[in-house]
């Protein structure tokens, strides 16, 4: 029974993880050996809870009201606990230690609120464009959207806040209460300025608007990451070669600015493959979002693959100068545990809807 399923997964899929991972691990090794060995064996565990959590009977769990209520919540108060907390790592309260493992209640906030906006969102289908349901749906994802914001941790707020407008874009577009939603989003964007965010992140934004301002402050990691890929050329520097990242001129190489490390050994040719896998793993998961055989599966799908594009869509645009840099890791990319369990558990539900899709 277990190998049966195990032919129906989309090793498709798997296999464009597989690449992923193979260009995360090609740029650790190249910039540090210990980063190499770690994120290897969070690769081993991201993958073993791909293929066997993927026997799990997702289908039935994401139907639970039980399940969908109770991650919500626990997910809520794991973001009040790490708020709590006094203890700072890298400038923020992102990060929550228990028995000695760490990892960003953000990310496990992420995987929740796909789970529960998704049960939300199909019993109430029809009406979702109501007030009171936008209202409510609205005010759960603010929940922990406002949690995170207090951090402060700008880039997986607005990817929580993302997820709630793809919510309701899946839903059908009802013209004048997507106008009012958005515009209720752009009033929590200068709630945000105005009452959570830091005065460095603060710079940040305002160092996006004016690049040439600050070039050894705040606008150092962007010009930095641009150098980098701008010297790569077609075919890159060579493995140990790129002297941005090997000078450690180039911050953050092993998480925000991994692309740029990649880009800058590897070249504008290696960077085709890179987006192309992602394109080609956008499309697979979209694939199986429109195959699925209800509409909670759907929306769950659709949800994941909505939180995968927008972390690309962020980090990317970082590393190029194009948005603001709010320290958003590329998903299955970027060095850390948290972000890729966090990817993992989403997979192997897809794959799960999918086996059950397939029969």
């Amino acid at each position: 029974m277990f190998f049966a399923r195990l032919r129906k997964l989309d090793w498709a899929l798997i296999g464009g993880f597989l690449i992923l991972a193979a260009i995360s691990l090609l740029t650790l090794a190249s910039h540090d050996r210990s980063f190499f060995w770690r994120q290897l064996t969070w690769y081993g565990a991201a993958f073993a809870v791909i293929i066997f959590g993927s026997q799990l009977p997702w289908s039935w769990l994401i139907r639970w009201p039980v399940f969908r209520h109770g991650v919500y919540w626990i997910s809520v108060f794991f973001l009040i606990i790490s708020n709590l907390q006094s203890t700072l790592v890298r400038g923020t309260k992102s990060w929550l230690s228990i028995g000695g493992f760490q990892f960003e209640p953000s990310e496990f906030a992420k995987f929740a609120l796909v789970i529960f906006l998704a049960g939300f969102f199909t019993k109430r289908y029809v009406a979702v464009w109501r007030t009171k349901n936008l209202f409510l749906s609205l005010c759960y994802t603010m929940i922990p959207a406002s949690l995170i914001a207090i951090h402060p941790d700008l880039g997986s707020t607005i990817v929580v806040v993302g997820i709630w407008l793809g919510f309701m874009l899946m839903s059908g577009v009802h013209k004048k209460r997507f106008l009012i939603g958005l515009g209720v989003g752009i009033g929590c964007l200068i709630l945000l300025w105005t009452s959570f965010l830091k005065p460095y992140q603060k710079d940040r934004l305002t160092g996006f608007l004016f690049p040439e301002r600050d070039p050894l402050g705040i606008n150092y990691n962007v010009i930095q990451s641009k150098i980098a890929i701008g010297s790569a050329g077609l075919w890159g520097k060579g493995f140990g070669e790129g002297t941005q990242t090997q000078f450690h001129f180039l911050p953050e190489a092993h998480a925000d600015f991994l692309f740029a490390a990649f880009t800058e050994e590897w070249g504008i040719a290696a960077d085709v493959i890179l987006l192309l896998t992602f394109l080609f793993v956008f499309l697979q998961l979209t694939n199986i979002g429109l195959r699925a055989g209800s509409n909670e599966a759907k929306f769950v799908v659709l949800g994941s693959a909505l939180i995968l594009f927008i972390q690309f869509l962020i980090n990317i645009g970082s590393n190029l100068g194009l948005v603001p840099v709010t320290g958003i890791t590329l998903p299955f990319v970027s060095y850390g545990g948290s972000s890729l369990l966090t990817v993992a558990t989403l997979i192997s539900i897809i794959q799960h809807i999918k086996i059950e899709s397939s029969g």
